[in-house]
C-alpha cells in the first residue's frame, strides 16, 4: 500500500541514493537533475515523463487518476508509433472533481477500470497517480490489486504525482513500476544466445524501425523493447535476455542496474544516432554477446552500410559543407544533430543545453570543441546576437524560435518531440541531411532575405 501522499517505493529511494555522491559534487552546477523550485517550471514533471515511458506499451490501457486536464496535457505530445495495437492512443481518465477530492476517488477509479476492461479487453492496465489524488491519499495500489483479482487482467499502479520531481525521476518511477509488477511475470516460448532488450527508445516517429532490421541481419533477436512499439507480454519476459542495451534514457540506467543485480543481465550504454555511434553500438553488442562469428558478421554489415550511406550523402555534402548552424534544442537530444552536421561538413557554432544534465553539457562541449558557444539564457535576444556575430546560416530549434529566424532572415529547421521523421540508424542520418538541404534551399528564404520595397526606394509594383 502507498497511503502517504507523494510517497514512492523503497527501491526508488535506493536508486536515488546511488547518485547522492555525484549530486554532492555537482550541487553548485546548474543541471536539469535538480528539483524545480516552487513557482517555476523546468521541463516535464514526473507524471509527464512516467507516461511518456510507459504509454508506448501499445496493447495496454493507460488510466490517469486525476483531473481530465492531466490526461489532456500529455496525450499526443510524443509521436510514438505502433506496428500493431492502437489501444495506447485512447485517453482514459477517472476525471476527478470536487466531490471526489472531498470524499475520495478510489471507488470511481475502480468502477472505471472494470468498465474499460470489459469494453476494451486490454493486455494490462497502467494507473497513474497525479498531484491531486496523491495529496488526498487515494490508495491506487489497493484499487489495482482488487481490479486484478476481480478481472484477472494485470493492473499496475504507477506512483508519479508531478510534485515528486522532474523528468528524470518520472522515468525512474516508470522503470520501478515495470520491475516491481511486470518484468519476470511471464516466460518466453523460446530463448536464444542472442536475445537482447532495447531500453530507453520510445519509437518516436518510428525510430526503432530503423534499428531492428540491422539487428535482424546479424541474427540478434530483440526480446523486449522497453518501451517503443512494445506489447505487454514481451516486457514481462524481459528478464530472460542476455544483454540490456540502453539507447537513450539515462534515467533508466537504474533499471538496468537492478536487472543486472537481480537477473544477472549485463548492460551497455549506446547510441543509434550518428554513423560512428551506430557502428560502435553494433560492435559492442557483438562483443558482449561473445561470439566471434557474430563479430565478423557485424564488421561486414558495418562496411556495407557505411559505404551505402556515404554514397547517398555525397550529394548533400557538396551542398551543405561549410554552412554554419546554431542549435537551440531542449527536449530533443542535441548531439544527434551535431553528429549529422559534422558528417555533412557543417559547423555548429553554438548550442543551447537548457534541459540537459551536467553530463550532457560536458559531452556537448566536447563535441563542439574549443570555439563552441554554450547558450545560457536561450533568449531570442541572445540567439540573434550569436547569429549576427558569427554569421550563422541556419537556426535549428523548436517552433517557439521560428520568429527569431525570420528576424535574422536565415533558414529555420523545426526539430522537436512531435517530429514526424525518424533520425535513428543509418537511414536517420540520411533523413537529417534531406531536412537540412530542404530547409536551406527552399525558395522562401531567398525572398525573406531580400530588402523590403520601402527599403530599396522602389514601389511594390516594380518588385513584382
Amino acid at each position: 500500500m502507498n497511503p502517504t501522499p507523494g510517497k514512492t517505493n523503497d527501491s526508488l529511494s535506493d536508486s536515488n541514493s546511488e547518485d547522492a555522491c555525484q549530486q554532492q559534487i555537482q550541487k553548485k552546477k546548474k543541471s536539469s537533475t535538480q528539483l524545480p523550485q516552487p513557482g517555476t517550471t523546468q521541463g516535464s514533471c514526473a507524471f509527464d515523463s512516467a507516461m511518456m515511458t510507459l504509454v508506448p506499451i501499445t496493447d495496454a490501457a493507460h488510466v490517469v487518476h486525476g483531473p481530465s486536464g492531466c490526461a489532456a496535457s500529455i496525450w499526443g505530445s510524443y509521436s510514438s508509433l505502433s506496428s500493431g495495437s492502437m489501444l495506447y492512443k485512447i485517453r482514459f481518465s477517472s476525471d476527478i472533481d470536487e466531490n471526489d477530492i472531498i470524499f475520495g476517488g478510489a471507488k470511481k477509479l475502480y468502477k472505471g477500470i472494470l468498465e474499460l476492461q470489459r469494453r476494451y479487453k486490454p493486455a494490462a492496465v497502467f494507473v497513474y497517480s497525479t498531484c491531486i489524488t496523491a495529496l488526498i491519499g487515494d490508495d491506487i495500489e489497493g484499487v489495482c490489486k482488487d481490479a486484478t483479482e476481480k478481472t484477472g487482467i494485470p493492473t499496475i499502479p504507477v506512483h508519479c504525482p508531478g510534485f515528486i520531481g522532474n523528468q528524470n525521476l518520472g522515468n525512474r518511477v516508470a522503470g520501478e513500476a515495470m520491475l516491481s509488477h511486470v518484468i519476470g511475470t511471464a516466460e518466453p516460448d523460446t530463448t536464444t544466445p542472442y536475445d537482447i532488450n532495447l531500453i530507453g527508445e520510445y519509437n518516436i516517429a518510428g525510430a526503432i524501425w530503423n534499428v531492428l532490421p540491422l539487428l535482424e541481419k546479424l541474427g540478434i533477436r530483440v526480446l523486449a523493447k522497453i518501451t517503443g512499439d512494445a506489447v505487454y507480454k514481451e516486457v514481462c519476459y524481459a528478464h530472460r535476455a542476455k544483454l540490456n542495451v540502453i539507447l537513450s534514457s539515462k534515467a533508466l540506467i537504474n533499471m538496468a542496474k537492478r536487472m543486472e543485480k537481480q537477473y544477472g543481465i549485463p548492460y551497455i550504454e549506446e547510441s543509434m544516432y550518428g554513423i560512428e555511434q551506430i557502428n560502435q553500438c553494433l560492435r559492442n553488442i557483438a562483443v558482449k554477446l561473445g561470439n566471434s562469428s557474430l563479430q565478423e558478421r557485424t564488421e561486414k554489415l558495418i562496411a556495407e552500410e557505411t559505404a551505402a550511406i556515404d554514397e547517398k550523402l555525397a550529394l548533400y555534402i557538396t551542398q551543405l559543407q561549410g554552412k554554419r548552424v546554431l542549435l537551440s534544442i531542449g527536449s530533443f537530444k542535441s548531439w544527434l544533430i551535431i553528429f549529422a552536421a559534422k558528417k555533412l561538413g557543417m559547423e555548429v557554432i553554438a548550442i543551447s543545453t537548457n534541459n540537459n544534465t551536467e553530463e550532457d553539457r560536458i559531452r556537448v562541449k566536447t563535441l563542439l570543441g574549443q570555439d563552441g558557444i554554450i547558450l545560457e539564457q536561450n533568449s531570442p535576444q541572445e540567439i540573434l546576437q550569436i547569429i549576427n556575430a558569427n554569421q550563422a546560416d541556419m537556426l535549428i530549434a523548436d517552433k517557439h524560435h521560428q520568429d527569431t529566424s525570420l528576424t535574422a532572415r536565415i533558414p529555420f529547421l523545426d526539430v522537436n518531440q512531435e517530429r514526424n521523421h525518424a533520425y535513428a540508424g543509418y537511414m536517420g542520418i540520411l533523413e537529417v541531411a534531406r531536412e537540412l538541404y530542404a530547409a536551406f534551399y527552399t525558395p522562401v528564404w531567398e525572398q525573406v532575405s531580400q530588402p523590403a520595397p520601402w527599403e530599396t526606394g522602389n514601389s511594390p509594383e516594380e518588385n513584382i
